[in-house]
């Protein structure tokens, strides 16, 4: 595409000058500065979603150069995001500050999903966060590959309102209300369409370059099961690890979780760190 549409020479600029295979001092110090970031996975398949995660200032925790983790909290059960990761890990994180700097950063890796307790027993600094619906069922942790900027010119400039002046969100929450109710009208709809069923993938052109030897009744299983002599791409032998005994500890940790009283935000809270400087 790009010498289709004459961009070679600029985008080869931007490589050159940009993306990083780590990140760099000035990375290191914007990520545990964000509060939110988007997250884009793919199954197998190539199949893609989408979605946001948010959480207090530190909630991305740098652990060095080459290396990301996240916290997965509370959700809604249907775990897409860890699910695409169970199958293929590979990843992509753009944090955009709207508000200081008003800039983004990419970062494109493969992810290694960890429960909470063994995360802390290899991290034991790690922060625990004071609110009860902000703790982490899981990590993911992300090897980067890519790390690169998403520049400014289209990023629109917010601002903050105020602790006082927004409505308290209530982190963990089941009450449907609090979550946002029924806003896009979709429930009222149930009665009126088929249930939902996940695509069928019945043609080889649907799996993907590294994925195209998989197939679909190993995805719960113990791992990808590979064509004689063939060599198991790195990602499959990461897809391996996540399944099988790792998803069924992923089910107990789950099981224990109660739902969650809605939770208030902090006025005094400033973040994981608990900074009092700034």
């Amino acid at each position: 595409m790009q010498q289709r549409l004459g961009t070679t020479g600029r985008a080869d600029r931007f490589y050159a000058d940009q993306v990083l295979d780590h990140l760099n001092a000035r990375m290191r110090e914007f990520v545990p500065r964000q509060e939110m970031f988007f997250l884009a996975t793919a199954d197998r398949h190539g199949e893609c979603d989408s979605t946001f995660r948010a959480g207090p200032p530190g909630f991305v925790q740098v652990l060095g150069e080459r290396l990301l983790a996240y916290p997965e909290y509370r959700g809604n059960g249907v775990m897409a995001s860890i699910g695409n990761l169970s199958e293929n890990p590979r990843l992509g994180i753009l944090m955009i500050d709207f508000t200081r700097d008003r800039i983004g950063l990419h970062v494109n890796g493969r992810a290694r999903v960890v429960l909470d307790e063994e995360m802390r027993a290899h991290y034991p600094g790690l922060p625990v966060d004071p609110v009860p619906g902000r703790r982490a069922q899981l990590w993911v942790m992300v090897e980067v590959e890519e790390a690169y900027i998403h520049c400014a010119k289209h990023i629109p400039h917010l601002q903050k309102v105020p602790a006082g002046a927004r409505r308290a969100r209530s982190w963990g929450t089941d009450d449907v209300k609090r979550k946002g109710g029924d806003f896009f009208g979709a429930a009222a709809e149930a009665d009126r369409r088929p249930p939902f069923r996940p695509p069928e993938h019945t043609h080889a052109h649907l799996r993907g370059g590294l994925h195209e030897d998989v197939p679909p009744e190993s995805a719960g299983g113990a791992g990808p099961v590979h064509a004689p002599g063939a060599r198991p791409a790195p990602r499959d032998e990461v897809a391996a690890q996540l399944n099988g005994e790792f998803l069924d500890r992923v089910e107990q940790v789950l099981a224990r979780a109660r739902p969650r009283r809605p939770a208030e935000d902090s006025a005094g809270f400033r973040g994981w760190f608990d900074r009092r400087d700034g």
